[in-house]
């Protein structure tokens, strides 16, 4: 008897720790979405030899640092951007290391497809 509630014990607890899990996957999912969304026009200008930064571009860089507060959020955002242009097909790293300045924000790491989110 004391068996099968252990087993029920460690069943429940197995799916509470996958259901958290799936969750925290799921807005993972969602917010590297929205951020690539936001990063949209800046694609052209990142793979491409557009010398001029559009202002959404600019736009959106300068919103995404605005509401990333918290280290957890600047690490969230760092690793969907990284991710995102990991995929990038055509990107010129020096331009996207540069974006940042250019667009007037300052963030505490430097944009590349191999940069260090932990900080």
């Amino acid at each position: 008897m004391a068996t099968s509630i252990s087993v029920v014990k460690v069943t429940y607890l197995t799916m509470l720790i996958m259901c958290i899990t799936l969750g925290q996957m799921t807005q993972a999912v969602e917010l590297c979405g929205k951020i690539d969304a936001t990063l949209v026009p800046c694609v052209e200008y990142l793979s491409r030899n557009e010398h001029i930064i559009p202002q959404s571009c600019c736009d959106g860089v300068k919103n995404l640092n605005a509401g990333a507060k918290s280290k957890e959020d600047r690490q969230s955002v760092c690793n969907c951007i990284r991710r995102m242009t990991k995929n990038l097909r055509g990107l010129k790293p020096d331009k996207l290391a540069k974006l940042p300045e250019q667009c007037g924000v300052k963030l505490p790491y430097k944009l590349s497809p191999s940069m260090d989110c932990t900080e």
